[in-house]
């Protein structure tokens, strides 16, 4: 069995189409010596899973998401969990939903 924190992280409502059209990732985040954030994994996430590296502008702005995406940990909104302090546990699910549709 792998060692680290295993994670599930969705993209919805058009985020998908950074992530190679795939919604759903199983992860497994290596150790580290402090624990993962919500923050740490934004950028694990733009350097691991995110397709098109010229596009992150379209997932990140600075070090958070970019405003229109909402972040869900279990169903949960993030700004009730600490934001980007959010210590990661092991089985979350985390959720990128964009708020911002062409039409």
């Amino acid at each position: 069995m792998e060692k680290g924190l295993n994670i599930t992280t969705e993209f919805t409502s058009g985020l998908q189409i950074l992530f190679n059209n795939i919604k759903k990732h199983k992860v497994v985040l290596p150790e580290t010596e402090n624990p993962w954030t919500l923050g740490m994994l934004l950028f694990w996430i733009k350097d691991n899973i995110l397709v098109d590296k010229d596009k992150c502008d379209l997932f990140m702005k600075g070090n958070t998401v970019r405003p229109g995406i909402i972040v869900a940990v279990n169903d949960q909104d993030w700004e009730l969990l600490g934001d980007l302090k959010y210590c990661i546990k092991n089985n979350d699910n985390i959720t990128f939903i964009s708020t911002l549709h062409g039409g």
